[in-house]
């Protein structure tokens, strides 16, 4: 996550790193004891995928994965274009996950609007291109920019308008949680599918393209009592 901070301890300790056997790094939320929310380009099929935990003193241990659902909506190709699918997916690991991980509530059904602020919580590089800056909760407060809709928003860094770099999602910060405020504290809106560098380029820092939960909640919450998973309490 390109960003200014660390995120805050109440919502670094939603979040989880999921490695993959072909080298892939990706990010989720935890959602249940036993449940992490993620993009469904994160895990392909073909691949294997841990989650990673870390101790006090930030030595990494490898969880094992026993179920991953995916979205049947999902697309490879729209999202490949940045374009609108499904880009949701569920993994249950093979125990429930350490005490340090809390699980996070997912928010009711939203319509967004031009300049509402979300805060986008990843484990991503922090420099682009830096290979070991990822690994670490980072937090960046972006604003909907665009068309705002209920399959996909596009955000920003307020202060540089996505024209100059800017915070934003980085490599590794893919199906990380976007937190929106509710009356009852920080909750889930979406995760993250793509994005950009300055003025559309490649790379981070322009564009974060974000999946709503909007139109797929029913199929998470099913989907997780399906796989035998108690959800946080809305």
């Amino acid at each position: 996550m390109v960003a200014t901070s660390n995120a805050p301890p109440q919502l670094a300790r939603h979040v989880v790193m999921i490695v993959g056997s072909r080298g892939t790094s990706c990010t989720g939320a935890a959602i249940a004891r036993d449940l992490v929310l993620t993009a469904a380009h994160c895990v392909q099929p073909g691949a294997d995928y841990k989650l990673v935990s870390f101790d006090a003193a930030r030595q990494p241990k490898l969880l094992d994965v026993a179920t991953i659902a995916r979205h049947p909506g999902f697309a490879m190709a729209a999202l490949n274009g940045h374009r609108a699918t499904a880009d949701i997916a569920l993994l249950k690991p093979a125990a429930p996950l350490p005490a340090t991980f809390v699980p996070a509530r997912l928010a009711p059904p939203t319509t967004a609007a031009v300049g509402d602020a979300f805060t986008v919580v990843g484990m991503g590089l922090a420099v682009q291109g830096d290979g070991r800056s990822g690994g670490t909760a980072r937090a960046a407060t972006l604003v909907a920019t665009g068309r705002p809709g209920s399959l996909q928003l596009r955000l920003h860094d307020p202060a540089t308008r996505g024209e100059a770099a800017g915070a934003g999602a980085c490599t590794g910060d893919s199906g990380a949680p976007v937190f929106v405020e509710t009356g009852n504290g920080p909750a889930v809106a979406g995760v993250v599918s793509w994005s950009t560098g300055p003025k559309l380029a490649a790379g981070c820092g322009g564009l974060t393209g974000v999946t709503p939960l909007t139109s797929y909640r029913a199929w998470v919450v099913d989907t997780a009592h399906r796989m035998g998973a108690r959800l946080a309490a809305p």
